[in-house]
């Protein structure tokens, strides 16, 4: 097996179990190992420190998928990781009336590069890794196997992550029957269409479904703003919570169709619902010069932050939605605001969505911070794993 050996002090972040490794932490490499390739890892000492998957063309040049030397990188290691994480979701899930959750979160899991999300029978992979793409064939067959319900097996490694792994982009059917255009799947009492093969993500934002709850508890006779609506669940859980009206803002007329779809699948009146498609920067301040206001507005952005030379403009951006947000609010109005970036940290958001509500003058408290929902477990040894943020703050 080839070897990684590191520079010397560079194995610290190792030792404390966190999995990447940076090319600018490689002393050499002993051998030719293939891309993808299991590598053993060693301290520049010689300490044996891990086996990793070998990526020579990212900056990320290996991540670990074992710090134990008794544990060999096989069929068999796929299976014992992969059943570690079903029977997570299993625990986590058992008393919730929901059809559709991340089922593997990557390097948090154990299984660095490789998402898989549950779609009631359908599982959705993501390998966004050398090493994931590696053993593509291996974790399908093995979850053909762990997930006996399931009908088949669809693929969206169609992200541009994988281009800095040197990986082309790739969507299709892996196994099994092929999903219809849109799944059916149940959340917390309600009903929602998915759109496995192209719709955003892996079809939906299962990491927001314990917010979407979290905004329905609020939104009971409230009028209500979703910004970045996507295919409305955010107003359908506020609908069927008894909100007065939701106005959704969406850039995609075609998401926007399939929240009206949601909406009609739940019997919900039609006028209770207002679709906007249209740039929500550019809708938030025409409702601003038209002195609109809103009891409770959402704001749920794509991600603004993709590298780090990209924050100060991404900072600007959340700092203007947030501003024009905290302006449209009535008094003793609720804004449930959000980060999916990574690279965002908790205290710099925080700090945005003050500055926000301060140029605004409007004065406002946080009552709660949000995350993703558990199924989207943080490794303790990968914070990076922990990238949705949110505030819900009372004006």
């Amino acid at each position: 097996m080839a070897t990684l050996v590191l520079k010397p002090k560079r194995e610290k972040s190792l030792i404390n179990r966190h999995p990447w490794i940076f090319s600018g932490a490689i002393q050499r490499v002993e051998g030719d190992p293939e891309t993808g390739q299991t590598v053993d890892v060693q301290a520049a000492n010689g300490r044996w420190l891990g086996r990793a998957a070998y990526s020579p063309r990212s900056q990320i040049r290996a991540r670990l998928w074992t710090f134990d030397p008794a544990e060999t990188v096989d069929d068999r290691f796929f299976e014992r990781r992969l059943n570690q994480a079903i029977g997570l979701r299993q625990a986590i899930l058992a008393d919730t009336d929901t059809t559709a959750w991340r089922l593997v979160a990557a390097e948090s899991d154990g299984l660095p590069g490789l998402i898989v999300d549950r779609y009631d029978r359908w599982l959705v992979c993501q390998f966004l890794t050398t090493g994931s793409e590696r053993w593509k064939t291996v974790i399908a067959d093995t979850l053909r196997r762990l997930v006996p319900e399931c009908t088949g097996i669809y693929e969206r490694s169609d992200v541009d992550v994988r281009k800095k792994e040197g990986l082309t982009l790739t969507a299709g059917g892996l196994w099994g029957t092929a999903p219809p255009e849109l799944v059916e799947i149940r959340e917390n009492g309600y009903r929602l269409l998915v759109d496995i093969r192209t719709g955003h993500k892996t079809g939906f934002y299962l990491d927001q479904r314990d917010n979407r709850a979290r905004v329905a508890a609020l939104a009971s006779g409230k009028r209500m703003l979703n910004c970045f609506a996507y295919s409305g669940g955010f107003a359908v859980a506020a609908l069927k919570a008894a909100a007065a009206h939701v106005v959704n803002i969406d850039s995609s007329a075609a998401a926007l169709a399939l929240a009206d779809k949601n909406r009609a699948l739940n019997g919900l009146e039609a006028a209770r619902l207002e679709n906007v498609t249209g740039d929500v920067f550019t809708q938030l301040r025409m409702y601003v010069a038209e002195k609109q206001r809103f009891d409770l507005i959402v704001l749920d952005p794509p991600k603004f932050v993709t590298a780090k030379a990209d924050l100060t403009r991404a900072a600007r951006g959340y700092k203007d939605i947030n501003r024009l947000a905290f302006e449209l609010l009535r008094p003793g109005g609720t804004l449930c605001t959000f980060s999916c970036s990574g690279l965002m940290g908790r205290d710099l958001f925080q700090k945005i969505v003050a500055d926000a509500a301060l140029d605004a003058r409007q004065p406002a408290v946080i009552l709660h911070w949000l995350s993703q929902a558990p199924d989207h477990p943080t490794g303790l040894a990968f914070p990076e794993g922990s990238y949705l943020k949110g505030l819900i703050c009372r004006v």
